[in-house]
């Protein structure tokens, strides 16, 4: 089934979700949760599979084992779409949708070849395609240390992506009528494939983690 959008009842059943996460409301609303959320998401994976990689969703429930928050279930659906190490990311929840795209964990020796790549002579070109994202209106996003990384000057002047030990570019809208029509994948898209430069220095510059 080809993608025409996200009915506005995906952001309602979340909103509900959010004020009562419980099996009880689950149960209830579930028909909207999979004819509103899942079948609309798996159909926007389907229609971006070619370019962007095949795709899969997460789990709806929260794992609560080892959480103080014992709330069963996620209150968004999130999804992605992986190819060539790059991660397409798209998310559904009450405050409207996300899509971001790029390497959002670097395993340890990932991790060591983007440090020396963004120290070497390869780091202003990382510098620029971070500084054209922010300049579009992009949000750069990934986990970040507090500070510079050991062995590497808290002046340095790349310290701001040293830090990160993942990274990635992302855009984010409230709920809006757009949204229910096809528009919703072309921004996605257009998320996703906006980062392509983002992807292709990490590709580049940092590869695939060695299999243990």
């Amino acid at each position: 089934m080809a993608f025409r959008g996200i009915p506005a009842e995906a952001f309602d059943f979340y909103e509900g979700l959010a004020a009562d996460n419980s099996k009880a409301y689950w149960t209830e609303h579930r028909h909207l949760y999979d004819e509103c959320v899942r079948a609309p998401l798996e159909a926007l994976l389907e229609d971006a599979a070619g370019e962007f990689g095949p795709g899969r969703l997460f789990r709806p429930n929260r794992d609560v084992r080892f959480s103080h928050d014992k709330s069963p279930y996620k209150t968004n659906q999130g999804a992605v779409a992986e190819r060539d190490g790059a991660v397409s990311y798209v998310s559904v929840s009450s405050e409207g949708l996300f899509a971001g795209s790029g390497w959002y964990h670097l395993g340890k020796v990932q991790l060591d070849r983007y440090r020396r790549a963004v120290d070497g002579t390869a780091g202003q070109a990382l510098v620029d395609i971070v500084g054209d994202l922010e300049g579009a209106g992009y949000t750069i996003g990934g986990e970040a240390l507090k500070r510079a990384p050991r062995g590497y000057a808290p002046d340095h002047p790349r310290v701001r992506l040293l830090r990160h030990k993942g990274l990635y570019a992302s855009r984010s809208w409230p709920p809006a009528a757009w949204m229910g029509t096809r528009t919703a994948f072309d921004r996605v898209a257009e998320t996703w494939r906006t980062a392509g430069p983002l992807n292709d220095w990490l590709a580049t510059n940092v590869g695939p983690e060695p299999a243990e």
